[in-house]
């Protein structure tokens, strides 16, 4: 895939600072405010004109197209070129997309592999804009960039060259959703010409905030169909490339040189006397399909039971198509697989699992080289910070360690040439055990490291300093619950000692047998960091607990109801829960919620206050009349009836007030 060439420079007036970033602490690309802006254009009656954005040359790039189509450009709204335009059409699909004639194949894969995953794609395309309801020319996506959730505010100019679209086409003629997310990733990059060439795994943490890894289909891991079966089971994004220095050029044999993909699917299908592994490929130009072995009218599908071919087999002109894995090995150059955390890796006859992350903005310094590309570690311990990691799980068989260090330009800019950048991993005795360096925005790899406390090294190779976003993912072994050991954090040089005697052996981490996970959750909604506020805290609980209709019928858990349970939980009195905090807050929701759902046996979504009083003794309280009523009015609707949110916080209230 080849590079943005691109003369525009991205000016923004934000800064990443501190550890994480998440939706809860969105920052306002370029400063502009959507629902304020939207605001002032529905009261003064006016469409939005985004001049940080214009629909002009300047958006478009000076290199994309020859001078006399530049000038050829028009700028046209949806509603000036449908009578009835909609943002989203009957949900959204890979297959509402068709790539146009901008070279963003790269984007496009990595977008169609989100519309397969609600959880990512939610955060991505907000659901509080569209044409039919305050309508104002202006619409906003969100964009994960270098360890900050972005949210990117445009107006709904679309370009075309002699009436044709410049972006993404709409396979339904007047549904708009990839055209106007298209232009917001646009934006963020600078301009469209920005677009026109790149790489999939860029795209795929822009839109998701995860962790992707890249495996060489030349020469593949030999768990290559477990990693893909794993990848698919936990619902990450996945896409794939071509070689090829001519791009764009179809094969007879269907694939297309140069090119980007997205995997929509991995299965072992039963075939003839055995068992084939065969990949689900999608093609971003929305045609274009492979002619070989399980293509849509291969005579192998004839070999498959009538009821897996059914469900698999779709003979659409759509750019879908199944492969055997030998072919797909065989044709394609490189997988990328994305995910929050490494759960890919997580694969055969394993236990369960979780993974950690730990965190790092800096500034890293050059490394003092001795050859082109021989790095001196004793130059880089001089002068650049070190990460220190304490593994305890290991199995020499699985991996258990990812480190995925991003570089993020001075000045911000998306155009400037990047550095050769990696990092360099150190034991005890500071001998290097690995090192990875690359021409790119991000370098990621995996390792099987065995116990031990390790230190890991950014460093680029260039006599330039620039700010870097390190992340260390830690897989956990977790048959009971949770590892015995906290997160690393950023130690002076001399802290292998010092961290070997204040690392507990032994620590009282808090174990949930309903839901041994919780620690991931903790994680996702405590920014990675080391603990949750009341607004984190709402969010968890809201998103978490109330996941099913019924659940959520009686009511949302309110920012003062969070508060509240907070302050109840909250033992170091600092306004934030700890990890070991939310865990005996989240075995008191466990049981709570199990205790309600047996309560209320017409599933109303509600306790009445027999059924109350019935709860509380299920809980192993008790309560007398009084109070009951109490209760009852104090947490209860107009009719006294308590739904599930509200039945929470009562419950800890009245065992905190027992205990």
């Amino acid at each position: 895939m080849l590079s943005p060439n691109s003369s525009r420079r991205l000016g923004q007036d934000w800064k990443t600072t501190g550890t994480a970033g998440s939706l809860q602490s969105l920052k306002k690309f370029n400063n502009q405010d959507f629902s304020r802006l939207r605001a002032s254009c529905l009261s003064q009656g006016l469409l939005f004109e985004d001049d940080t954005f214009p629909a002009n040359v300047s958006s478009i790039g000076p290199n994309l197209l020859s001078e006399d189509k530049l000038w050829l450009i028009q700028w046209k709204r949806p509603t000036e070129l449908q009578r009835n335009p909609h943002l989203i059409m009957d949900g959204v699909s890979r297959f509402d997309i068709m790539q146009g004639e901008i070279g963003d194949c790269w984007m496009l894969a990595a977008l169609g592999s989100l519309t397969l995953q609600k959880r990512f794609l939610e955060n991505v395309l907000p659901k509080d804009q569209g044409f039919q309801n305050d309508y104002a020319g202006i619409f906003h996506f969100r964009f994960w960039h270098f360890g900050d959730w972005v949210d990117v505010v445009i107006d709904d100019r679309l370009p075309l060259l002699n009436g044709r679209y410049l972006s993404v086409h709409p396979r339904t003629s007047n549904e708009f959703w990839p055209s106007l997310l298209e232009k917001a990733y646009a934006k963020l990059r600078g301009s469209y010409q920005n677009l026109h060439g790149g790489y999939i795994s860029d795209a795929l943490v822009d839109f998701t905030g995860g962790v992707q890894l890249q495996f060489s289909l030349k020469n593949p891991p030999p768990d290559l169909e477990e990693i893909l079966k794993a990848a698919d089971r936990s619902q990450c994004l996945m896409g794939c490339s071509t070689s090829g220095q001519l791009r764009n050029i179809e094969l007879r044999n269907g694939i297309v040189q140069g090119h980007a993909y997205t995997i929509t699917g991995a299965t072992k299908i039963r075939y003839k006397n055995g068992w084939e592994h065969i990949v689900r490929i999608w093609n971003p130009w929305g045609h274009g399909e492979w002619k070989g072995a399980w293509s849509d009218d291969s005579p192998e599908w004839d070999h498959v039971e009538p009821k897996y071919r059914e469900a698999l087999c779709r003979d659409k002109d759509d750019g879908e198509f199944w492969m055997s894995c030998e072919n797909f090995q065989e044709h394609f150059s490189l997988l990328y697989i994305c995910n929050s955390t490494p759960t890919f890796l997580d694969f055969g006859g394993q236990n369960r699992t979780t993974w950690s992350v730990d965190r790092h903005i800096y500034q890293w310094s050059p490394v003092v080289t001795t050859g082109r590309n021989n790095y001196s570690p004793a130059g880089a311990l001089s002068r650049n910070p070190q990460y220190f990691f304490k593994v305890t799980d290991y199995d020499p068989k699985t991996y258990n360690v990812v480190i995925s260090l991003i570089q993020k330009h001075a000045d911000n800019t998306l155009d400037a040439q990047k550095l050769k950048i990696g990092f360099l991993i150190f034991r005890e005795n500071s001998k290097v055990l690995k090192q990875d360096f690359a021409l790119a925005r991000d370098v990621t790899n995996y390792f099987i490291l065995s116990p031990g406390t390790y230190a890991v090294l950014p460093a680029t190779s260039e006599d330039q300093e620039f700010e870097f976003l390190l992340r260390i993912f830690l897989k956990h072994q977790d048959y009971n619950g949770e590892p015995n050991y906290p997160l690393s954090s950023m130690l002076p040089k001399d802290t292998f000692t010092d961290l070997r005697k204040t690392t507990p052996e032994n620590s009282d981490e808090p174990r949930l047998n309903q839901d041994s996970s919780y620690k991931t959750i903790f994680l996702r909604y405590a920014n990675q960091g080391s603990a949750i506020d009341a607004l984190q805290l709402q969010h968890l609980l809201n998103e978490e607990v109330l996941q099913d209709e019924t659940a959520s019928l009686g009511g949302r858990f309110s920012f003062d109801s969070c508060r509240g349970i907070l302050a109840l939980m909250d033992l170091g009195s600092n306004g934030r829960l700890t990890l070991q905090e939310f865990g005996s807050l989240w075995r008191h929701i466990a049981k709570y919620l199990d205790v309600f759902k047996k309560e209320d046996r017409n599933n109303s979504g509600y306790l009445d206050v027999s059924e109350l009083k019935s709860a509380i003794q299920t809980a192993g309280l008790s309560v007398n009349e009084q109070l009951l009523r109490l209760m009852a009015l104090r947490y209860g609707d107009a009719t006294r009836r308590i739904g599930l949110s509200d039945f929470i916080c009562c419950m800890l209230r009245l065992e905190t007030m027992t205990c």
